[in-house]
């Protein structure tokens, strides 16, 4: 077995030194703002078993870097337009992994919000309402 070098704190800690990082207050007043695209980059049981943001673009974080690149076969069309992408996830750490991948790969701007989904739903944030009771 190898030996790990970087761990994800540091891989957090790198990642958050270089994107942006939006508090949950701004977040919710950019929600539906011409030009900027939230992205919700939860599993799919996440979103069933704890609700979505309203109009936010679901990306599985494992399909991000294919769902950007326009080379990609499975490239989306979302990704393709100028706008602001504001990435979040259940507690902030995917999004600051998504964000800075996504800043690297080219896509600006970007962002993601500081404690995810728990802190949007927190601050009052507009949910929709879970699928699973």
């Amino acid at each position: 077995m190898g030996t790990i070098t970087k761990g994800y704190k540091a891989l957090l800690a790198e990642a958050e030194s270089e994107i942006e990082t939006i508090p949950v207050e701004r977040a919710r007043t950019m929600l539906g703002a011409p030009g900027v695209v939230f992205v919700d980059l939860r599993d799919p049981r996440e979103l069933d078993r704890q609700g979505r943001v309203p109009g936010a673009v679901h990306c599985p974080r494992g399909m991000l870097e294919f769902w950007i690149d326009p080379e990609s076969p499975y490239a989306k069309p979302v990704f393709q337009q100028d706008a602001t992408f504001v990435f979040f996830c259940a507690a902030g750490w995917r999004s600051a992994l998504a964000t800075k991948t996504a800043q690297d790969m080219g896509l600006a701007p970007v962002a993601h919000i500081e404690g995810g989904f728990a802190a949007w739903k927190k601050a009052g944030g507009s949910v929709d309402p879970p699928k699973e009771g």
